[in-house]
């Protein structure tokens, strides 16, 4: 089970709700809706970003597999720059630490737009389950599609911006949909899990026997991926206010096919074509930065850059000190300046 954290000074009520087991989407939504005021009221330089003017709104939409999507867009003030479609990392939402992200890029004139993948955050779904990457990925693209095809976005340019698994998510969506994208914002993207993550070979046999049996059970032994992204220690503190995120060991299908989405992106990276803005921390404990260089080195992109900060580790946007937070953002927004006056 995920550590249960008890939080000062609120109810009871609202304590039992945080307790509540999560697999199911209904504990998930009373839970956020009950403590997003105490969630982004945190002393925390995301959550600092003035918004007054943002146009933000959030909705529910049943897919093609009948499952219920959420998503949150907010747009700035004036006629967005470009649009970005979030793709948030593994266990997240993007309803914390992704909508402090989303105001940082919405204050800078770009329209976002996010959704939480099936069984993840606010949508249908068992919490943390992945039957299948192709599938989730299919289900980014169906519905990014459609929002890209708003008459208020349908003439911008869109980019792709994906934390980690989402990083992952991003070069899939591209592999399908090779022409439809100005660009892709990849940080610390899930290429390659690193090694000190990923069970030893024996181990990782005697799961995949067990998951055909057992696919959904949280039995894949790991270290804490929180405590190893990140760095800030008043930030790891943080983490906790992220009471919808999945905190358990991963379901025995869900690391398998987040294993198998690394080999196969690894030897896909010569396919990647669009241009690519990557930023990883050299201290990374969680994904490999070795393979964002390779990325950088090896993908047939005449438009890219690669960014590789010292010192710094997984959580770039969320766990580093204010000063490094603001410098990756200062990259990013730069980037997505420079590319949207040339598209």
């Amino acid at each position: 089970m995920g550590n249960r954290v008890k939080f000062p000074g609120i109810s009871d009520e609202l304590q039992k709700m945080l307790d509540a087991d999560m697999d199911n989407v209904h504990a998930r939504r009373c839970a956020r809706e009950a403590f997003k005021h105490i969630q982004l009221s945190i002393d925390h330089i995301l959550f600092k970003v003035p918004h007054d003017g943002l146009k933000m709104e959030e909705s529910y939409e049943v897919n093609s597999r009948g499952l219920e999507i959420f998503s949150k867009s907010w747009l700035p003030e004036t006629r967005p720059k470009a649009v970005v479609y979030f793709c948030h990392g593994y266990g997240d939402t993007c309803t914390f630490f992704g909508e402090g992200i989303a105001r940082k890029l919405a204050s800078f004139g770009y329209g976002v737009i996010a959704m939480d993948y099936p069984g993840f955050g606010l949508s249908e779904g068992l919490h943390g389950y992945i039957p299948s990457f192709d599938k989730l990925v299919d289900d980014v693209v169906e519905h990014y599609s459609k929002a890209k095809e708003k008459p208020e976005f349908r003439n911008l340019p869109s980019f792709l911006f994906g934390e980690s698994m989402g990083g992952a998510i991003a070069l899939k969506v591209h592999q399908k949909q090779p022409n439809s994208w100005n660009g892709a914002v990849l940080v610390a993207p899930m290429c390659k899990i690193a090694d000190n993550v990923v069970p030893s070979w024996l181990l990782t046999q005697i799961l995949i026997g067990v998951a055909k049996f057992l696919p959904t059970q949280k039995l894949v032994p790991t270290q804490d991926l929180g405590e190893l992204a990140v760095r800030d220690a008043k930030k790891k503190e943080h983490t906790a206010y992220n009471v919808i995120s999945y905190k358990h060991k991963p379901r025995l299908q869900t690391a398998l096919e987040l294993l198998n989405a690394t080999k196969e992106i690894e030897g896909l990276l010569e396919k990647v074509s669009l241009p690519l803005l990557i930023l990883h921390g050299k201290s990374d404990l969680v994904t490999d930065p070795s393979v964002s260089k390779a990325l950088y080195e090896r993908s047939i992109s005449s438009d890219k850059k690669l960014f590789l900060y010292e010192d710094a580790c997984h959580a770039l946007l969320e766990g580093e000190s204010d000063e490094m937070i603001l410098r990756v953002f200062g990259d990013i927004i730069s980037w997505l300046d420079e590319h949207t006056i040339s598209s």
